[in-house]
């Protein structure tokens, strides 16, 4: 959903019109698919990082244009609430010192864009949801200026009828109402794209499915929300609740959420795009000129606008990803289940975990999606999300175990693995891996060491997340890994 809209106001005709246009549209991807026009498979690791924008206390600050002016860098985008950033961080090669080279890279982006925000009284924070965050934070008025924003919100609650509401039973309860998706925004996530070939899409989305719950288990950073503790991992149902066009009458009849895992394993990436164009009616139904038929008739790769619009605004954990570059169309796995950081150095371990699992895990004689089933996947990202590292999660020959041993004993090993196929230095390779073995050991997540902090502080409860907030940035910048930062 990065595309600018404009302002608009939707006719029955335009959404008649919409459907026909991504009909049109999937019809000639599954062209393209039958006559292998694609690009293949390129070892790159491409990423998106959200950052929190605070003030000097540690709390919320709208400013986000402000500072995006400052830093004055392409890469570099709003996002969904005023007090949100984005970078992009273009695909580079994994093999050798990539992995290094990219985590370096990152870093000193984000040191030059906490520089420039600083002179415009900000600073950034690389957080699941930030502790200090309060209700009050996040009306319509927190949104960021970008039309696409409101005319999201404005199609939501058109669809919803309704005021969105928000109930999450954790370690406390959470149980209030918003007049706008701005809650949504307290979601700050790290995204990985991993290209793949049609042939091998399917194979590498279950496989990202699968290993979904291990990576929100070990990665969690998420556990307040407008002064609660609540999840590990609050960011994945917050995300689920906040963008939820369905009435309590559409959940019962089983209407399927926007924000969803899925429901089976797949044996095509078309199998998502045509669910995609099934089950859901259009939030934004504008239609470019673009023929598609008509440009793969003339020898021309068609950018499939109003399907790649749709996909936009289906939040698949694990989302395909058309795209062309450079006049040639590609397939992306966007995994999006990461909270963003505690560290950079966090990020990038989590990063390697994944990508050394997604190398191999999807080429093995027996998949491990024929082992396990689809709901049994599903419930481990719930567990994972509820209680991290806690978590006790299935997997094929080992049954129910808790997640730092299912890690320990059989993740990590085939990570190592996977980045050594992608040709990643030994010495890269283990210092990156050890940071997700050394939280499995200590039992210590972003999201253990901030309720840890919080209970030794005390006190009043936004007093105690202010000090916290602000001991965490200054962790933070010295890129320690968070399984070593003390209560």
């Amino acid at each position: 959903m990065g595309r600018d809209v404009p302002v608009v106001v939707f006719s029955r005709d335009d959404r008649r019109k919409y459907r026909e246009k991504v009909r049109r549209c999937l019809d000639v991807f599954a062209q393209m698919l039958r006559e292998s026009r694609f690009e293949l498979e390129r070892p790159l690791a491409g990423l998106e990082i959200e950052l929190n924008i605070v003030d000097a206390y540690g709390e919320a600050a709208m400013r986000n244009a402000e500072v995006l002016a400052a830093i004055e860098q392409p890469d570099w985008a709003t996002e969904l609430g005023q007090f949100n950033i984005e970078i992009n961080v273009e695909p580079q090669e994994l093999s050798g010192d990539g992995a290094l080279r990219l985590e370096n890279d990152v870093r000193a982006r984000l040191n030059h864009a906490e520089e420039r925000a600083r002179s415009q009284g900000g600073h950034l924070v690389l957080v699941g949801i930030l502790p200090t965050l309060r209700e009050q934070d996040v009306d319509e008025g927190a949104l960021s200026a970008n039309p696409r924003y409101r005319l999201l919100n404005e199609q939501i609650f058109a669809a919803r009828g309704e005021d969105l509401h928000l109930c999450i039973e954790g370690v406390e309860r959470l149980d209030t109402h918003a007049d706008s998706v701005a809650p949504e925004a307290a979601c700050t996530s790290v995204q990985l794209h991993l290209q793949v070939s049609p042939e091998a899409f399917a194979a590498h989305w279950n496989a990202a499915q699968a290993i979904a719950g291990a990576q929100v288990a070990v990665a969690a950073n998420s556990p307040y929300l407008f002064g609660k503790e609540l999840h590990r991992e609050t960011r994945i149902t917050l995300f689920e609740q906040a963008t939820d066009t369905r009435p309590a009458e559409l959940k019962a009849q089983g209407v399927r959420p926007r924000v969803w895992f899925g429901e089976r394993w797949i044996t095509s990436v078309f199998d998502l795009f045509e669910e995609n164009v099934s089950y859901y009616p259009a939030l934004l139904p504008l239609c470019e000129d673009e023929d598609p038929r008509t440009e793969l008739e003339q020898g021309r790769i068609p950018q499939l606008h109003e399907l790649t619009l749709h996909n936009g605004t289906i939040y698949r954990w694990n989302r395909p990803v058309y795209a062309v570059v450079d006049g040639l169309p590609h397939l992306r796995v966007e995994n999006r289940v990461l909270p963003a950081g505690p560290s950079v150095a966090d990020i990038a371990a989590n990063a390697a975990f994944y990508y050394g699992l997604m190398r191999v895990l999807p080429y093995a004689e027996r998949p491990i999606w024929s082992q396990m089933s689809f709901q049994a996947a599903e419930d481990n990202l719930g567990a994972a999300a509820r209680h991290g590292l806690d978590a006790r999660l299935y997997w094929p020959g080992m049954g129910e175990v808790p997640a730092a041993e299912l890690i320990l004993r059989r993740l990590l090993p085939m990570a190592h693995e996977g980045l050594a196929a992608w040709g990643v230095d030994r010495p890269v390779a283990d210092r990156l891996l050890a940071i997700i073995e050394g939280r499995c050991l200590t039992g210590r997540t972003g999201a253990s060491w901030q309720v840890d902090r919080v209970r030794a502080q005390g006190g009043d409860r936004h007093e105690a997340l202010r000090v916290m907030t602000l001991e965490y940035i200054e962790r933070m910048h010295s890129n320690e890994p968070v399984h070593t930062w003390e209560v």
